[in-house]
Order: C-alpha cells, then structure tokens, then sequence
C-alpha cells in the first residue's frame, strides 16, 4: 500500500493495517527460518511496508504500538 493511501485511511484503519502488516511479517520470517519460504524479497517490502504505515502512524501522533479493541 502507498503512503498516499495509507494517509487516506482513518485512525483505526490504520492501526489496524498495522497490525496485520505485523502479522504477516510473523509468518514470513517464520517461514524463512523453518526454509519454507521461496520468495525471500517477501521479508525485505514485508519489513518496508511495516515501516511505512508505522511512519503515517507517527506522523499523525498515533501510538503504533497500542492494541485495537479487537485485537487486545
């Protein structure tokens, strides 16, 4: 997802992007470890498109790290 995107979405759609960006970024590094990932290039935009929501996120003043009320 673009950054243009992401700072279309509300707060917690937001943090809710986050959430399953970090849960797919789970899943790719544990396939990689376990050798049943292929595409490696998955963890390199895995860890990118994190990092971008992350900085929509702050750049807002939202904490990234606090739990959506579905979530925690």
């Amino acid at each position: 997802m673009k950054s243009s995107e992401l700072r279309d979405l509300n707060d917690k759609a937001l943090r809710e992007h986050i959430a399953t960006q970090r849960r797919d970024l789970f899943g790719l590094r544990l396939q990689h470890a376990t050798g049943e990932l292929e595409n490696t290039a998955g963890l390199r935009s895995g860890k990118r498109a994190l990092a971008r929501a992350i900085t929509v996120a702050r750049q807002r003043g939202i904490d990234p790290n606090q739990k959506t009320a579905d979530n925690g």
